[in-house]
């Protein structure tokens, strides 16, 4: 076997999430991709993988070895993509993770009407509310909500309409009253996430339109807690209480009139350093080796994120919660 082959086979072990999966693939044994993966780090005399019966991760020299494989194969692609001019047709894998309430409602559409046009391409996407490592875990691509800490990650900017909002729905105003200031919401009924053992129950509003700008922080009482962000959302929805949601999140229930913005002259955060934009972007481990059903359906997914941004109704949601505020 070449090293070129190495390099193929360690990259897809990665992908694949372990040996068995990436032999599978292969039509290899266990035991000749355990042999082979042995043999490749005796050759650079270091470990490449920490792994266990039951899953893999990478060792620093593993995530080293791992993204200089990306490089090697991205340049032999493009030298063979030479005599592939006439082929316009995508295909191969694409794996891609995102937020579950935003990956729902935008992601799994835009996947599939993707593939609609480019039928061998084959997607796999994971939602989830913890930030997947892209790299250990084998993924293409993923959409991030929030503005991120400094990461080895490529990025692109999908939108800089995104905040933190505070919303609920005409139905539970018309019940238990409209909050007139942040602190009200100690008396109200708040719908909480939790992600990895952490309640998201403290609440940061920034009032920059004051002189000085005021902050305060309210520690709201949950009446339900859910570890799933389009739970939240449906709750809201059936009026059983205030969230804070992303604003892409709730575009359209804003847009149909379904929820409500409140407090909407505050900077709004789960964060005391939230800012008034939040990111909204596309991750993925490296610029060098971008496949093409990758690069293609980044390139989709930001004109299918435009032309659902371009201004509907935020306004209308607006003047909707002036108009209830005023009453």
């Amino acid at each position: 076997m070449t090293k070129i082959d190495d390099m193929e086979l360690f990259v897809r072990v990665v992908k694949a999430g372990g040996l068995a999966a990436a032999g599978r693939q292969l039509g290899l044994s266990p035991a000749s991709m355990t042999a082979r993966l042995k043999a490749l780090e005796a050759r650079y005399a270091t470990c490449l993988l920490n792994r266990n019966t039951r899953s893999i991760s990478l060792t620093d020299a593993g995530h080293r070895f791992y993204e200089a494989c990306l490089r090697v194969l991205a340049a032999i692609a493009e030298a063979e993509a030479t005599f592939e001019v006439g082929k316009p047709e995508l295909s191969g894998q694409l794996r891609v993770t995102a937020p579950s309430d935003f990956g729902r409602q935008f992601v799994a559409p835009a996947l599939a009407d993707f593939v609609c046009e480019h039928p061998k391409v084959v997607p796999y996407l994971l939602l989830s509310e913890h930030a997947v490592d892209l790299i250990a875990e084998g993924f293409d691509l993923g959409v991030r909500l929030g503005n991120l800490p400094d990461s080895n990650l490529m990025m692109r900017s999908l939108t800089t309409e995104n905040r933190r909002v505070v919303c609920a729905s005409p139905k539970y105003l018309e019940k238990y009253g409209i909050p007139q200031q942040p602190q009200d919401l100690k008396h109200h009924r708040c719908l909480v996430m939790e992600r990895l053992g952490e309640k998201f129950d403290r609440w940061c509003f920034k009032k920059e339109s004051s002189s000085p700008a005021i902050s305060t922080t309210v520690e709201v009482q949950a009446a339900l807690i859910g570890g799933d962000g389009a739970i939240v959302r449906q709750w809201a929805l059936a009026g059983a209480g205030i969230a804070l949601k992303s604003f892409w999140d709730i575009k359209r229930d804003l847009d149909a009139g379904r929820l409500i913005v409140l407090f909407d002259d505050y900077i709004v955060g789960a964060y005391s350093g939230d800012d008034r934009t939040v990111g909204l972007q596309l991750v993925y481990p490296s610029r060098k080796y971008l496949p093409r059903q990758v690069a293609g359906f980044m390139e989709y997914f930001a004109q299918y994120i435009h032309h659902r941004g371009r201004r509907a109704s935020n306004c209308a949601a607006a003047d909707a919660g002036s108009g209830l505020a005023n009453q």
